[in-house]
């Protein structure tokens, strides 16, 4: 990677355990989906790719990162959260260049391709209806 890499998108990991925590997440995923333009994606009670744990994924746009992550950041409900660029490099995007908010969890790193083509890339389509202002 190297400064002229772009950024095509992100992707926030919410982890979760199914009987413990899951209404937290939820409680979040309503508040997310209140506040942000982003892509809520489905629950996976079990852990799914490289994830360890159980999650729901968050994906948005490079505009929405600094609003987002921010509210994020004092939002979490005490959940873990793994926030990381796509640039077509799954590996470093979960590996290196990802931020953690709260404890880090195991990923596992074989299952990550080194390159993917860019039209592997899903684009980002907001399904959500934001009717909050994020720090409301």
């Amino acid at each position: 990677m190297h400064a002229a890499t772009p950024i095509l998108s992100y992707h926030a990991h919410v982890y979760y355990d199914p009987v413990d925590t899951r209404a937290a997440a939820d409680a979040l995923r309503q508040r997310i989906g209140d506040r942000f333009s982003v892509q809520l994606g489905r629950w996976h009670d079990l852990p799914v790719g490289p994830h360890t744990a159980s999650m729901y994924q968050v994906a948005f746009a490079a505009e929405v990162f600094a609003s987002f992550v921010p509210w994020l950041m004092l939002n979490r409900a005490g959940l873990t959260v793994l926030v990381h660029p796509n640039t077509l490099a799954p590996r470093d995007d979960h590996l290196v260049h990802a931020l953690w908010l709260g404890p880090p969890l195991a990923l596992k790193e074989d299952v990550l391709p080194l390159r993917i083509d860019a039209k592997d890339e899903s684009t980002i389509v907001p399904n959500t209806a934001p009717h909050l202002a994020p720090w409301s």
